[in-house]
């Protein structure tokens, strides 16, 4: 582990040991994440560690006392990863998840202020039983949250795990034991970024200049670590950092840029220092959006065939996993490099298992989620950055070159967000594949709705997250054609009571 970190104690206390049934609503399909004093407090926070702990303990003791062949146990450590991101809540939440799991018998090792995937990273690394980020990422500043993982960084979803979970920080109804649980501190972040640092060859970086912006969340000091080592390796790379000391009131802003009005200090940085790369993080930094050299922004989907393009150049004929919300360019891109596509549902945990099940070497979103084999099948928003200006580096073109005859070739909508206010998301989906069945398109409900009549194509998707209905519409090269389809469809939904978001 470390010897330059120190044994430590929780600072939280529960209140009471007489733990009644509540009510816990801020358990969602991937995650937790609440309302402050709302639906997720201390309290809260407390059963859930608790519950956490001892679920993946008696799973963890099960095994070893029957030897059921659970080899993805075996040669683990009883112990649970936790850290967090910089919102003001997050340290308090921590500590009360902190002392549910040494309460539940586990030991702790707390990694500090952490992006989720040092999480990921750290549970495989200190062979873990899981782990925990305690972040809400780009929701509103009255909101946390909390992402787990279980051995070996695998997802915990609704489906898998975390409805179980659920009910036990319900009920209460938690085990008691003569054992407590140590806690230890290990902010050395060291591994992580060597981790990190071995997706790119430092020796074929050109001179770039970037725009790094890190919205004020918990990029900023891995930022500050990854650019340490391209400098030492020699790499001629300049970076102007923006909003970049952590700070948990969001001066700047809560850091999401999918939000448009907060690319726009991005965009502007990049025309006034003639970069060649901007790149923006979210609050916990497991995305990372792009903008070219011209400021403007890239759309995930894009990206995702940049990235599939240039891990079939290294790894020919391996797999790229893909959503199904915008599918022509990466079938495209991957068709035309002897790669294998794999579609899969979207979302983290279904691609990570996709992902595993087919071997695949990198699977992307287009909501700026990209996944690595050699990075625990997880996410990251640090790996992506660096695999571009490596790219940018070989090819010696620009990010807009780069991506200009994708987006030419693939016109996009890009995704468009609506509101319901009369019917609900099934039904509208319903509704929408009745209206178009005269033109017998090809369907597929692996995701939603997704309709496509040869030359374009639509998804329409209920959100897993929030309560939106989300659209997005291509075209096979025709822009006047999307432009149309995407009127009238706007149209329709808006004559079902669907408000844009």
């Amino acid at each position: 582990m470390s010897t330059t970190d120190n044994a430590a104690t929780s600072s939280y206390t529960p209140a009471h040991n007489n733990f009644t049934p509540i009510s816990i609503d801020s358990f969602k399909a991937y995650d937790i994440r609440g309302e402050l004093g709302i639906n997720l407090d201390e309290d809260i926070a407390y059963r859930i560690g608790r519950a956490f702990g001892q679920i993946l303990s008696q799973r963890y003791n099960s095994a070893n006392a029957n030897d059921d062949g659970l080899d993805s146990l075996a040669n683990l450590q009883p112990a649970i990863v936790i850290g967090s991101d910089i919102r003001d809540s997050s340290e308090q939440l921590k500590q009360a998840a902190i002392t549910g799991i040494m309460d539940a018998g586990v030991d702790v090792i707390d990694l500090g202020m952490t992006g989720t995937e040092e999480i990921y990273f750290a549970t495989s690394h200190y062979q873990a039983l899981g782990g925990i980020e305690v972040t809400a990422s780009h929701n509103p500043i009255n909101y946390n949250g909390l992402k787990l993982v279980k051995e070996h960084s695998k997802p915990i979803s609704a489906d898998d795990g975390l409805a179980e979970i659920q009910q036990l920080a319900e009920s209460g109804q938690f085990t008691t034991g003569n054992k407590q649980g140590k806690l230890q501190l290990l902010t050395d972040k060291s591994a992580y970024i060597d981790h990190v640092m071995s997706f790119v060859d430092t020796d074929k970086l050109e001179p770039l200049k970037l725009v790094i912006n890190s919205g004020n969340g918990s990029a900023g000091p891995v930022v500050d670590l990854l650019v340490d080592k391209l400098m030492q390796a020699g790499a001629p790379i300049e970076v102007i950092k923006l909003h970049h000391s952590p700070d948990g009131s969001f001066p700047n802003g809560i850091p999401n840029p999918m939000i448009l009005a907060n690319r726009a200090v991005t965009q502007q940085a990049v025309i006034d220092h003639k970069a060649d790369l901007g790149i923006a993080f979210d609050g916990d930094f497991d995305r990372c959006f792009l903008f070219d050299e011209h400021g403007e922004f890239i759309d995930g989907s894009y990206v995702v065939g940049m990235l599939a393009q240039a891990f079939l150049n290294k790894y020919p004929g391996e797999s790229i996993v893909y959503d199904p919300r915008v599918i022509y360019n990466t079938e495209a891109v991957v068709d035309a490099h002897d790669g294998k596509a794999v579609i899969s549902k979207s979302g983290h945990s279904f691609i990570k298992q996709v992902m595993r099940e087919s071997g695949a070497v990198y699977g992307g979103e287009m909501s700026a989620h990209h996944y690595f084999r050699d990075f625990c099948y997880c996410d990251s928003g640090m790996i992506p950055w660096l695999l571009t200006i490596e790219l940018l580096s070989i090819t010696g073109k620009t990010l807009s070159e780069l991506v200009t005859g994708y987006i030419k070739a693939y016109p996009s909508s890009g995704e468009l967000n609506f509101r319901l206010t009369e019917n609900d998301a099934a039904s509208i989906i319903d509704d929408i594949e009745e209206k178009f069945s005269v033109q017998n398109p090809t369907k597929s409900t692996l995701d939603g709705l997704s309709l496509d009549f040869g030359e374009w194509r639509f998804n329409l998707r209920a959100s897993n997250t929030e309560p939106l209905i989300r659209l997005n519409i291509e075209t096979r090269g025709d822009e006047s054609l999307l432009a149309g389809k995407t009127q009238d469809i706007q149209q329709w939904l808006a004559d079902q009571g669907a408000v844009p978001a």
